[in-house]
């Protein structure tokens, strides 16, 4: 299910870092009194009355600065403010309505997204009604009164954040369509590989590195299903990254991630596997996305007798964590194999979403534990004394021990290998979370 994004839009040092900050629970945005401090995007999950979404926390915009660097803040905010499903416009109550405060509404009207207007350092809400009134004139509804750093006020915000989310049964009409982000570094195919699959130009194509900037959707039907292509921009290495529009790109692709059912991570087959490759491939297993390990270019690889396995080997020992991903060898460029990407997307996508039921999980586990023993310490033995699905995308599975300390990373991964070998689930993360009565652990696979 589709997480709605929340934006935080506002000109500089108007307290959207802290108020950012105390919704998702952390200090992760840096917080200072200097304006324009936030200049690169942060975004983070959260929860609402049972609703997750992604809040991120914007640069503040100057509409008339010609400041490069104000000038990319202020397209990195609009970039903001076209991906999201909401938009949080905060400003200072103290202050009162500004002319940048005018033209950023005028900005977020355009947008035809949802507004929620917030006035942010009202320290003392109850008596705020004769400073919150010019807010009125900004016409965009009630303005909310809050104080980010005393923490009054915001449940408010949220709320009508809430009741701006897409509703349910729109969600579930989504679910419909299988949701695949092709990542990669630059220059990999992504964009080739989309245009191929729909038969147009739809993407830009080029072999200038970067050419991509945004996470583009694309959607496309065939006899196979119902798809949303999301192409991305390459994800560099940080130490290359200078300018911060790139850096805007790189969240992006990170919430491309997010917002995916299934990842198909390319490859470059004349390069082969990178450190970059295995930074970004490990975005996507953290994330618990369905990964499928494309390997692109394959038509202008040198081959012999028993190329194929070779570098499948290959992939797999720089890629250790991505054993449980089907690779497939492909060319964007003349099409080789990408017809069969579409069985293999449904597939992986279905063991993503796999469910088992408790009592066939039990007995899987229990003829897992009469073949090898749980581990013993110090005379302690491991018990496993219940097994439950707890949920899906990825499928995580909660056991039940006698004591959690005992349950060791080699048996944890002995059982999930009995798991898959019994249900498959190619193409998924698994993930394990042990609980006994002092507290639980999770661990990932």
């Amino acid at each position: 299910m589709s997480k709605p994004i929340v934006a935080i839009i506002g000109k500089p040092n108007v307290g959207k870092s802290t108020f950012f900050n105390y919704i998702v629970g952390t200090r992760i945005s840096i917080v200072e009194d200097t304006p324009g401090v936030t200049r690169d995007r942060v975004y983070a999950e959260s929860n609402w009355r049972g609703r997750d979404f992604t809040l991120i926390d914007t640069a503040g915009i100057e509409p008339d600065s010609e400041d490069i660097i104000l000038s990319q803040m202020r397209e990195q905010a609009n970039i903001a403010v076209d991906i999201a499903d909401v938009i949080i416009f905060l400003t200072d109550i103290k202050q009162g309505v500004t002319a940048v405060d005018k033209e950023i509404s005028l900005m977020l009207k355009k947008s035809k997204k949802p507004i929620v207007l917030v006035c942010n350092k009202a320290d003392n809400i109850g008596n705020v009604q004769d400073d919150i009134y010019e807010f009125y004139n900004l016409g965009l509804g009630d303005p909310y009164p809050v104080s980010a750093a005393n923490a009054l006020g915001i449940g408010d915000v949220l709320d009508a954040i809430y009741e701006e989310f897409p509703k349910q049964d729109e969600l579930e009409i989504d679910e419909e369509i299988i949701k695949v982000a092709i990542i990669g570094k630059p220059n990999v195919g992504k964009s080739s590989l989309v245009n191929k699959i729909i038969g147009e130009n739809r993407a830009i194509v080029s072999d200038i590195a970067g050419t991509t900037r945004d996470a583009i959707d694309t959607e496309f039907q065939n006899k196979h299903g119902k798809y949303t292509f999301i192409d991305t921009a390459g994800l560099r290495r940080k130490s290359k990254i200078k300018e911060s529009i790139e850096k805007f790109s790189i969240m992006r692709t990170l919430l491309a991630i997010e917002r995916s059912d299934v990842c198909l991570m390319m490859i470059d087959a004349l390069e082969g596997v990178t450190d970059q490759d295995a930074k970004i491939a490990g975005e996507a297993h953290e994330a618990g996305k369905g990964i499928i390990i494309v390997v692109n270019k394959w038509d202008e690889y040198e081959k012999e007798t028993g190329t194929l396995e070779k570098y499948k080997k290959e992939v797999y020992n720089k890629l250790s964590y991505l054993s449980y991903a089907p690779i497939i060898f492909i060319s964007a460029k003349t099409g080789q194999r990408v017809d069969k990407l579409f069985n293999m997307i449904n597939e992986v996508a279905k063991q993503n979403a796999m469910r088992v039921s408790t009592s066939v999980l039990n007995q899987v586990i229990n003829e897992a534990i009469a073949i090898v023993q749980p581990p013993t310490d110090k005379g302690k033995r491991l018990k496993i004394l219940y097994a439950t699905q707890a949920s899906t995308k990825p499928p995580t599975f909660v056991i039940f021990v006698n004591n959690k300390d005992l349950f060791h990373f080699s048996y944890e991964r002995y059982l999930v290998n009995q798991i898959r070998k019994e249900f498959g689930l190619q193409g998924t993360p698994v993930r394990v979370i042990t609980r006994e009565k002092k507290g639980e652990q999770k661990r990932h696979d």
